[in-house]
């Protein structure tokens, strides 16, 4: 059975929230989109939420599915979904560092190669929502 994976996607102030990886070893100090596993009985917007309160003490509104699911090992399958911030300022609980990007530091990472490979499926639709 294929479990669900949630990244969010979390924009304010014309800016996209990302993660640094503490963990596993082959994705350490590489930036992602916040999120977590979909729990049993849980749907994606409240594994979600949920994931961002726990790992960033930050309260979004979630929104709608960004792009295409990305399979991921282990019958793991990872889903985009934006997100708007609405309380709370991200602290790094479970990471190395958060911080806040535009499109262009968006494109930069993701050609240095500094943003996770799952991630980068997502840049299109990422650069579009932040440059409306």
């Amino acid at each position: 059975m294929t479990r669900e994976v949630v990244a969010g996607a979390v924009f304010g102030g014309g800016r996209l929230l990302l993660a640094q990886r503490a963990r596993p070893a082959h994705l350490a100090g590489l930036w992602e989109l916040p999120g977590g596993k979909v729990e049993p009985g849980e749907t994606r917007s409240a594994a979600l939420g949920r994931e961002l309160v726990e790992e960033l003490g930050i309260e979004v509104r979630v929104g709608s599915v960004i792009g295409d699911p990305v399979p991921l090992a282990d019958d793991l399958v990872l889903i985009a979904l934006a997100a708007e911030l609405l309380g709370g300022e991200p602290t790094a609980g479970e990471h190395l560092a958060v911080r806040w990007v535009d499109a262009d530091q968006l494109r930069v990472m993701a050609a240095e190669g500094t943003l996770v490979p799952a991630d980068r499926t997502w840049l299109p639709d990422l650069i579009a929502l932040l440059t409306g």
